[in-house]
This record gives structure tokens, C-alpha cells and sequence, in this order.
């Protein structure tokens, strides 16, 4: 769909994109969908934390926002988010509520909108005990509270369909278009007293459990004793900022913790090798943008990135130290073979959807589950 079809697309009344704290994917593909909503003429009106807006600005991108504050886990505090949805839907002439991820997805059911709603399911519940079972709790009321669910990948489409979601659809979430980078090689390199012979290893993520930066940190410290050893770089803040930075510090492993960076264009410019070690990701938009500039990539064979990546990347399990290891070294010590898997990448990366088609695709499921009263404001309740 071009971008005039998908002006025609556009309808009366706001779409309202709501999502829970976030500081890494989901809050960059809202900001992305809501510019290309807005370019294609659709009023929109994002609803979530006013931290999450503080990060990604969703006003410059075009839209309205108005705070919602969903907390991290269900709590008592859903109530007021609830209470808060209800009062934007009451004020506002919906066209759709599009709920991103289950936190969200779960004050939207609650709300009992009278308007459609769509969530878009973006991760997988990994965690146990107690908390997993109130997660996977959450996740039955969200499959069965939906108009449409979407899938950021496959896996979460078959998990939604098992759950009893009534209309489920494969939706990926394309990376936003790095700039170009602003720094030369050698400049990026040189803050990071990477010499012309080391290797500069690079990982972007949010500091987070899932995200399994211990297993990266453990290999890194066998390859001091590389000569020379490599220097690898972790962008992103998070949670467990203290426990890897302490990791680090106790296995004297080549490892910084760069913080949140806005110049991931910039840090890939300068690297020689990408990793991702999660334990689950539908498209991680971290391996999206390494594949989309050439920069080879040594990823985990989780979730939706076996899908993503094909042949284009080298997969290794999950929490597997000695796999990533080898990995790691079987590329670093081959240098045509490192050229041929980042060209590999970039021929996979032209094959994906990108943001413009997602944002075309989006807007055709509004136009699809509108209903024919969608001048009337959303007072009511399902």
C-alpha cells in the first residue's frame, strides 16, 4: 500500500495508541507509527506514562498525549489507569484504541471500550512462579478481550490463537530507519581506545533480564587472552545496570556499559561484530539495523529471530556460554567470512517489511474494524 493509499485509509475520528512504560522497542515503534499516521492524515492521540513520552516525544511525531500512568505489573494502581483510559475515551471521538503490549492490552479490556480494540503483542511472558501465572493470566484476558490481535511473530500468533484470541494476525514491527552516521569509523573507534586491530563488539539493548547480558559479559572475559583482545560495548540503560556492572568488574571482562546512547548509527559504524543473547525476541530492532548496514551478526535462536534472520546471521542457543564463545571466535578469526555474513544480512534486510508498509498495513485494520458510528463519541462501553 503507497502512501496515498493509505491517506485514503485514514478515517473520522483519533486513533488512541496506549502503551505502558517503555524504554526501548515498543515506545520506538509507537513513535514510528504515529508519524506515519499523521503524515497519512489520521489524527492520533497517544495515551501512556509521561516518562514514556519524556523518552520518545510522541508530540513531535505528530500527536496529542495524554498521560496515562500504567504501572510496570499489574497492581492496584491498574484501577486509576483504568479510570484515566475511561475518561479519554468519553472525551474523544475513537476511531480505534490500539493497545501495545499485554500491560496495556490489559487496561484496555478493563476499560470496556465501545470503540474496536486491537493489541499488538509484542513479547512473551518468560517469567515463573507467581508472577508468571499472573502473567499468563493477563495474557487470556487480552486474547479474549480483543477485536484483532497482532503478532509481532509468529510465536506469539500461535500463542494468542491457543488462548483464544477470535482474530489473530501476523503483524512485524519494522526497525525505524537509522540516520546516517555522523562520526567516521576511526572517530567512534577512538572514544572507546579500540586500536585499528582490535575488534569492537557491539550489543544495544535495554539492561534488562531477558536480554541475558551475563552470558555476553562471561564470554568476553575468555577473550581477553585474545591478542588483541576485543573491546565490546553494551548501548542501553536498564534495571540491571548494577548487577552487570559488577559482573563485569568481577571476571575483568573488555566490557563498558555505554548507558542510553542515541547514536546506535554511529556505534554500528564502528563495529566489526554484532550480538544479541536473549532469552526471547519477536524482530529485536537491535538486529534489524545491524543486518540493514552490513554488520555481521551472532544472535540467540529465540522467538522470532530465527525468522527474522535466516541465513543472513549465526544462531547460537540461549544461555549457552561455550556456543557464543565459539561463535564469536570462529568469525573474529575470519575476516571474508565476516564480509560475506554482513552482505548476506544486508540482501536479508531488503526483503522485510519496512516502516512505511507497517504503517500502510495498520491502516488498513482501522478502516477494516471502524464501526459505521465512529462520528459518535465513545461514551459507552462493550
Amino acid at each position: 500500500m503507497s502512501a496515498d493509499s493509505a491517506s485514503r485509509g485514514a478515517g473520522p475520528g483519533t486513533v488512541v495508541l496506549l502503551l505502558a512504560s517503555s524504554t526501548g522497542g515498543v515506545g520506538q515503534h509507537v513513535r514510528a507509527l504515529t508519524r506515519g499516521l499523521t503524515a497519512a492524515g489520521q489524527p492520533v492521540l497517544v495515551c501512556g506514562p509521561a516518562a514514556t513520552q519524556d523518552q520518545f516525544d510522541f508530540v513531535a511525531a505528530g500527536a496529542r498525549f495524554t498521560p496515562v500512568e500504567i504501572p510496570a505489573s499489574p497492581t492496584p494502581g491498574d484501577a486509576r489507569a483504568v479510570g484515566a483510559l475511561r475518561r479519554v475515551l468519553a472525551a474523544e471521538q475513537v476511531r480505534v484504541l490500539h493497545a501495545h503490549g499485554l500491560r496495556a492490552g490489559l487496561v484496555a479490556v478493563l476499560a470496556r471500550p465501545a470503540v474496536p480494540l486491537v493489541v499488538t503483542w509484542h513479547n512473551a511472558v518468560l517469567a515463573g512462579g507467581l508472577r508468571g501465572g499472573l502473567s499468563r493470566l493477563v495474557e487470556r484476558v487480552v486474547a479474549r478481550g480483543a477485536r484483532v490481535s497482532l503478532g509481532a511473530s509468529a510465536d506469539l500468533v500461535e500463542r494468542a490463537v491457543a488462548l483464544g484470541a477470535a482474530d489473530v494476525r501476523l503483524a512485524p514491527v519494522a526497525a525505524p530507519e537509522l540516520p546516517a552516521p555522523r562520526r567516521r569509523r576511526a572517530a567512534v573507534r577512538a572514544e572507546f581506545a579500540v586500536t585499528a586491530e582490535q575488534p569492537m563488539i557491539l550489543s544495544v539493548g535495554r539492561l534488562h533480564p531477558q536480554k541475558r547480558y551475563d552470558v555476553l559479559i562471561d564470554a568476553a572475559a575468555r577473550w581477553r587472552e585474545r591478542t588483541p583482545p576485543p573491546v565490546v560495548v553494551i548501548a542501553g540503560s536498564g534495571p540491571a545496570y548494577l548487577p552487570l556492572a559488577a559482573r563485569i568488574s568481577a571476571a575483568r571482562a573488555p566490557v563498558t556499559l555505554l548507558g542510553h546512547r542515541t547514536d546506535v548509527a554511529d556505534l554500528l559504524a564502528g563495529a566489526d561484530l554484532a550480538v544479541v543473547t536473549s532469552d526471547w525476541e519477536a524482530r529485536q530492532l537491535f538486529a534489524q539495523e545491524a543486518l540493514r548496514v552490513g554488520v555481521p551478526l551472532v544472535a540467540t535462536a529465540v522467538g522470532g529471530l530465527p525468522d527474522l534472520v535466516g541465513d543472513a546471521a549465526v544462531l547460537v542457543p540461549p544461555g549457552d556460554v561455550d556456543a557464543l564463545d565459539a561463535a564469536v571466535r570462529a568469525l573474529l578469526d575470519d575476516e571474508p567470512g565476516r564480509v560475506e555474513l554482513g552482505r548476506r544480512g544486508a540482501a536479508r534486510a531488503a526483503t522485510w517489511p519496512t516502516e512505511a508498509q507497517t504503517v500502510a498495513q495498520l491502516v488498513a485494520l482501522y478502516a477494516e474494524v471502524a464501526t459505521p458510528d465512529a462520528d459518535a463519541p465513545s461514551t459507552g462501553r462493550r
